[in-house]
């Protein structure tokens, strides 16, 4: 299936969130959107569809 993470074109197999962040080496604390919308790490499971966007971004500290 091919997706957009962060920006850059991907093809995965995964067809869940949690799959394709697995699948790609993304691991550690972040917060994750799909199509602009944010999803909560309880959420992940859900379904990926073909062209979705996918944004998954480290926690920054600062101000």
């Amino acid at each position: 299936m091919r997706i957009v993470v962060n920006g850059v074109p991907r093809e995965v197999v995964a067809t869940t969130l949690a799959g394709v962040l697995e699948e790609i080496g993304i691991v550690g604390r972040f917060a994750t959107a799909v199509n602009g919308a944010f999803v909560p790490a309880a959420g992940r499971g859900m379904a990926l569809s073909e062209g979705d966007a996918v944004e998954a971004l480290a926690p920054m500290q600062g101000g």
